[in-house]
């Protein structure tokens, strides 16, 4: 009798453990329908828009007849309470005439960008820092106005925290 009452705690407690959720799995599903989502984890953490203040916080632009096919794709979300308490992430790509994988490494061509306003260290494009990445577009549909893809890519400069921005994707109607 009191060896089943000593495992009764052991056995209460390993019931209750939960398992942490993978983070991935707190983001929109990868779709190619013009669901209008967006999501990515930033440094492992899901990001998803948040808040709009009167105005959409997830755009996205696609023109095929300027530079071979260009795609800009920008998202915030309010971190705080003050008017620039916000983080940006979006990216921008020329040179997309079909579904394929491009880079997100060419300055002024391809590039991510992610903005914390609450931070000092920035990476806006179009600036002296390392970055890496790639655009995957699976559904270009002019047609049916649907745009959809994965994403990531990673952004240092010197004086500052990394930032990777993993597992991401996108699918908006045009």
């Amino acid at each position: 009798m009191k060896k089943s009452l000593l495992l009764l705690p052991w056995w209460v407690l390993m019931g209750c453990h939960k398992k942490d959720p993978n983070p991935a799995e707190q983001l929109p599903v990868a779709s190619q329908t013009g669901a209008n989502t967006f999501g990515c984890l930033v440094n492992g953490q899901p990001w998803t828009p948040k808040g709009n203040n009167g105005s959409s916080n997830y755009s996205v632009s696609y023109d095929r007849t300027y530079k071979n096919g260009t795609l800009n794709v920008g998202t915030y979300r309010y971190i705080g309470t003050g008017a620039n308490d916000y983080q940006l992430v979006g990216f921008y790509a020329d040179s997309i005439p079909a579904p394929g994988t491009y880079s997100l490494a060419i300055v002024n061509h391809h590039e991510g960008i992610f903005l914390d306003r609450t931070k000092t260290c920035q990476f806006p494009g179009n600036d002296a820092y390392y970055r890496k990445g790639s655009l995957t577009i699976t559904r270009l549909d002019v047609q049916a106005g649907i745009i959809s893809g994965t994403f990531a890519f990673t952004l240092y400069k010197p004086g500052c925290d990394s930032i990777r921005v993993t597992s991401g994707r996108f699918d908006k109607k045009l």
